[in-house]
């Protein structure tokens, strides 16, 4: 290994990138976009859910009841109706995701202490948004009743009617806000994918331009090429990593708990694997559209869809589960909410770290055994 030849192909390969105003702007401003757009734009929390009331009973109960909802954070009560035609025009348009109808006699049944009906009408189209806001519909309908039996038994006499009172405590995300598992996630997303499409046209684009065959010429050898057009793009891996962490910390208010240093020496790792891969569809492809799809490919969707950042992994089928072990991702995301949400270190993130460990070392060497010095 000559450090002599590393060194002017790196100092060549920063002079292209630096040449290429387009691959810097990939390098250094895509990242913080997506960040930014993906950042503030996806949220799993459901919040101000559109909510129609068509009060017919229009009493004190109904109102009180109806309070509930209107003091609720969860829902934004968007109309008051007085007919079903309005009720499914709002749902129709869009306009609101729920109706509510409440029955003439809702007071006659509260007052005699029978259970009042209350219809519910939901927009079933976004099943996973209906869901979630049904959840809460039962929860404020829950306190209601609760609240409603406690002050019918304290009339009696009797203040104490549960057998148990659940004091439910929340560890590592207490507010269980989203963006504080999204962004972590996102982190992993945006690495893997700009890393791999940053090297996936170093290899290729020599091939595109005939200069390949110049350094095929000399006395480099294929480790030293190899090593020399991976050491830019891991500098500015590097530098995207910091601009995130720093965002993360300081735009998105995500709680670091863990070490720092811990965590960019760890995220170094699955880096350095990132680019690895992306080398190795640059030097298997020879052209850089193919090598910049295949890479999108193997990076993006299975980043996204296949690591536990939107989807549990749980939840998929067994099949689809053996296949996400293939993914660095998976491993990648654990360790990133590990360390910013639990405080987790080596003692518990070992494996995570050895199955990177091993993807980095792997993608280097099948780069590596694949580039030949000779021209096809």
């Amino acid at each position: 290994m000559n450090l002599k030849r590393v060194s002017a192909i790196t100092k060549k390969e920063f002079i292209q990138i630096v040449r290429d105003y387009r691959s810097l702007g990939l390098a250094i401003f895509n990242p913080i976009l997506l960040l930014c757009l993906f950042g503030f734009a996806l949220s799993l929390d459901v919040n101000n859910v559109p909510l129609v009331i068509w009060n017919q009973d229009k009493s004190q109960a109904s109102t009180d009841f109806v309070m509930n909802f209107k003091n609720s954070q969860y829902f934004k009560i968007v109309g008051f109706l007085d007919n079903y035609t309005q009720l499914q025009n709002y749902i129709d348009r869009r306009k609101a995701l729920m109706a509510m109808v409440i029955p003439k006699d809702f007071s006659k049944y509260i007052q005699s202490n029978q259970p009042a009906p209350v219809q519910l009408l939901v927009d079933g189209s976004d099943s996973n948004t209906a869901t979630i806001a049904m959840g809460y519909v039962n929860s404020v309908v829950a306190k209601y009743n609760v609240k409603f039996i406690e002050d019918s038994i304290s009339k009696l006499g009797i203040n104490n009617l549960s057998p148990i009172d659940l004091k439910p405590r929340v560890w590592f995300n207490e507010d269980l806000k989203s963006k504080n598992y999204v962004i972590p996630g996102l982190i992993a997303v945006i690495m893997m994918m700009i890393a791999a499409q940053l090297t996936s046209i170093t290899v290729a684009r020599e091939w595109e331009r005939g200069t390949m065959e110049q350094l095929i010429s000399t006395p480099i050898r294929r480790g030293e090429l190899i090593l020399g057009k991976f050491i830019p793009y891991f500098v500015i891996g590097f530098f995207d990593l910091l601009v995130a962490v720093t965002m993360a910390q300081f735009v998105f208010t995500v709680p670091l708990r863990g070490s720092l240093i811990l965590l960019l020496i760890l995220s170094s790792i699955f880096l350095a694997g990132a680019l690895a891969q992306g080398l190795y569809f640059s030097i298997f492809a020879k052209n850089q559209r193919l090598a910049t799809q295949l890479t999108l490919l193997t990076t993006f969707l299975p980043t996204f869809m296949l690591s536990g950042f939107v989807y549990p992994i749980y939840n998929m089928p067994k099949v689809i589960q053996l296949i996400t072990y293939v993914f660095p991702a998976r491993y990648f995301i654990t360790i990133l909410k590990g360390i910013y949400l639990k405080g987790d270190g080596l003692n518990i993130l070992w494996l995570q770290v050895l199955f990177l460990s091993l993807f980095a070392f792997m993608m280097m060497f099948f780069a590596y055994r694949r580039f030949k010095k000779k021209v096809t």
